[in-house]
């Protein structure tokens, strides 16, 4: 398989994972929905991650990246109502269609600037890449770990 059919079949996996664990009503916060962003991005996270850059323009791109992956989490989160059920007292959460829209097309941006970048626009960004001394891996860090950002984000706010 080539890397954007990968990168595209865990764009699908992770967004099918969060909505399914997160999206409706009264949805119960366990160890395993807490775990479960540290345990996806374990599998994914070898697949697609290189060499981190820790200069340079690669550098840069790497920490915007991050912080976009930050930003879209705290929005994510920002639609997510977390708190104690009323009956048992444990930790629950309440996602509607925003929540769902956000995921949706934040991993859809993704996908579509893979596919761009292999389809429309690849000789244009490698161009930027060399003129900016920015490896190419760094491009795939920063959609790796602002995944794992956005998924630890919304997923690991409980209330006292």
């Amino acid at each position: 398989m080539s890397t954007l059919i990968d990168a595209d079949i865990v764009n699908v996996l992770v967004l099918a994972a969060v909505l399914e664990a997160d999206l409706g009503s009264h949805r119960k916060i366990t160890r395993f929905r807490l775990l479960r962003p540290v345990l996806l991005a374990a599998l994914i996270v070898p697949l697609f991650l290189d060499k981190i850059t820790t200069h340079g323009g690669g550098l840069s791109v790497e920490l915007a990246g991050a912080a976009a992956g930050v930003i879209a989490g705290l929005v994510a989160l920002a639609l997510m109502k977390v708190y104690r059920s009323g009956t048992a007292g444990q930790p629950v959460s309440s996602a509607g269609w925003g929540y769902a829209l956000v995921w949706t097309a934040v991993i859809g941006a993704r996908a579509l600037f893979s596919y761009g970048a292999d389809h429309w626009f690849s000789n244009q960004l490698g161009t930027w890449l060399a003129a900016s001394s920015i490896a190419s891996a760094a491009i795939t860090d920063v959609t790796t770990r602002s995944r794992k950002s956005r998924s630890w984000l919304t997923s690991s706010t409980v209330p006292a």
